[in-house]
């Protein structure tokens, strides 16, 4: 049995040897033997030739020659000067160049390009869709094919026409991950779409592997059918604005909320307009207004796109905005924040006049009290001339009153 195996491999390397011959560039599939001819090259021994290999196992060019030893399990050289890879793999893809001197001196290059490739396995659609519902975005499946190489590439199909994603109707996810022992790939391409109202009741989806390699036939999925439901649209009524405060009329500063209420399934987008121009905002359901000014008045109105039919625009309302002033050391804040700041101005002018005022006071008791202590060896020496003077004159009178008495 080993020697009929050995017969076969060596059948299947001569085979390959005559397709190689003349080739630049090669393809193999991965796990089987490749043979590079080497051109010019004695059919015998002696032969002087060199292969030269420049591969992704090796870092830079490797050397092979009849009279060295083969390169491990990886590549030899034949007897008749060709080049032997039992099992090509990923890491083998590169460039191979054999240089060869016949008998006569003639030398003779060779140089091939080689690639390898494995086809995967029939792709299949898993996680189908049991049925589809015209005007909402609907899963279909996801396609998947394992085991490639190169990566390659998935594509749907409807009816047997390639459907083209266009980012609305018709949308793919796809991703790519690599085996990181055997480097092969797995690919998944997840279709969303959304049928037409009208439509056809049945649609047919397929999935197609195509591989990277020329000449390669692509790969096909079981067909997929699945029947469209259409689902009565949302009547207008449905659709109502609430608006906090509910009479809209709000003071200013003030805070107001609309909410937009439209009771289906799937939810559909809202967006808002004011004054018949609709308002640069992401899709919300609710619209807040806060600290509302004189350039929020106007008429209000959501507008719900769903799915399933066209937009449809709510009742409109009205928002009014009413200035309040009250009375009292808070009328500034009401005012809004020009008052406020006229105010805080007043009082710390108000509160520096004080100070000064306080400052003034004080320095004027210290002056008026200096003054008196200055004044006060004057009045004594007055006080002593005038005691004097009150003495003198106390004198005459006394002798006076004495001379005249009996």
């Amino acid at each position: 049995m080993a020697t009929g195996a050995a017969v076969g491999a060596w059948a299947l390397v001569l085979s390959l040897w005559g397709a190689a011959v003349g080739s630049r560039n090669l393809t193999a599939q991965i796990g089987k033997p490749l043979v590079l001819n080497c051109k010019g090259a004695p059919k015998k021994p002696p032969q002087q030739l060199e292969w030269k290999l420049n591969t992704g196992r090796t870092e830079a060019w490797k050397i092979l020659s009849p009279q060295g030893g083969p390169w491990d399990s990886v590549a030899r050289v034949l007897p008749n000067g060709s080049l032997l890879l039992p099992a090509i793999g990923i890491q083998d893809e590169g460039t191979f160049r054999c240089r060869a001197m016949s008998q006569n001196g003639k030398e003779t290059k060779s140089s091939y390009q080689v690639r390898v490739y494995q086809i995967p396995g029939k792709p299949e659609i898993v996680d189908p869709a049991s049925e589809l519902t015209a005007g909402v975005p609907n899963k279909v499946g996801t396609c998947v094919s394992e085991g490639g190489y190169p990566a390659g590439t998935l594509s749907w199909h409807l009816d047997g026409k390639p459907l083209v994603p266009d980012g609305k109707g018709v949308s793919v996810k796809e991703e790519t991950r690599r085996h990181p022992e055997t480097g092969l790939f797995t690919l998944q391409s997840e279709l969303m779409v959304t049928p037409a109202r009208g439509g056809a009741p049945h649609t047919t989806f397929s999935c197609s592997f195509s591989p990277g390699l020329p000449r390669r036939r692509p790969l096909h999925t079981a067909p997929i059918q699945l029947s469209v439901w259409a689902p009565e649209p949302v009547p207008l009524e449905e659709i109502q604005l609430v608006v906090k405060p509910e009479s809209g009329t709000v003071a200013l500063g003030g805070t107001v909320t609309l909410t937009c209420e439209a009771p289906t399934q799937p939810p559909p987008q809202i967006h808002w307009i004011k004054d018949g121009t609709p308002l640069p905002l992401p899709p919300s359901a609710v619209l807040l207004l806060p600290e509302v000014g004189p350039q929020d008045e106007g008429t209000y109105s959501c507008v719900a796109t769903h799915p399933s039919h066209g937009p449809q625009e709510s009742q409109a309302v009205s928002i009014s905005i009413i200035e309040t002033v009250e009375e009292g050391p808070t009328a500034g804040s009401v005012g809004g924040p020009g008052l406020g700041t006229l105010a805080l101005a007043l009082g710390i002018l108000g509160g520096l006049g004080i100070v000064a005022l306080l400052i003034g006071i004080s320095m004027w008791r210290r002056w008026r009290h200096q003054g008196e202590k200055r004044k006060a060896p004057e009045n004594q020496e007055e006080e002593e001339e005038e005691r004097a003077e009150l003495n003198q004159s106390e004198e005459p009178e006394a002798a006076e009153s004495n001379a005249g008495g009996p």
